[in-house]
């Protein structure tokens, strides 16, 4: 086993790990998240609510209707969330003096907008 010396957990040069992304505290939206939960709360809604058409034999188009509706919601909170950490992680990265940092949020926003496309 390595000694503390050579142990990157021990000396605290590990990378940050999938999803905490080098934040200390909190993210970026932690001032709007009761914002951002009443809308997946209602979209949340929507969904039950397509769900019981579903199990009540509602007409097709009018389900589908609903579902168009949900997915806009879905759209509009990612393009949210995507708009801030553009605004706050790849801006802070950008000014962080890194490059290697910088690039590495520049392409994590690529691929969520490459995701949000994909759907």
């Amino acid at each position: 086993m390595a000694s503390d010396q050579t142990d990157p957990v021990a000396t605290g040069t590990v990378e940050p790990t999938e999803g905490s992304h080098g934040h200390d505290e909190h993210y970026w939206y932690h001032g709007d998240k009761a914002a951002l939960t009443r809308r997946l709360k209602r979209i949340e809604g929507q969904v039950r609510g397509i769900q019981r058409m579903v199990e009540g034999d509602e007409y097709c188009i009018d389900i589908l209707t609903q579902i168009s509706a949900s997915t806009k919601g879905l759209q509009a909170v990612a393009l949210n969330l995507l708009e801030g950490h553009l605004a706050h992680c790849v801006a802070e990265a950008q000014t962080s003096g890194d490059p290697t940092a910088a690039a590495a949020k520049v392409k994590e926003a690529s691929d969520a907008v490459a995701r949000l496309l994909r759907t």
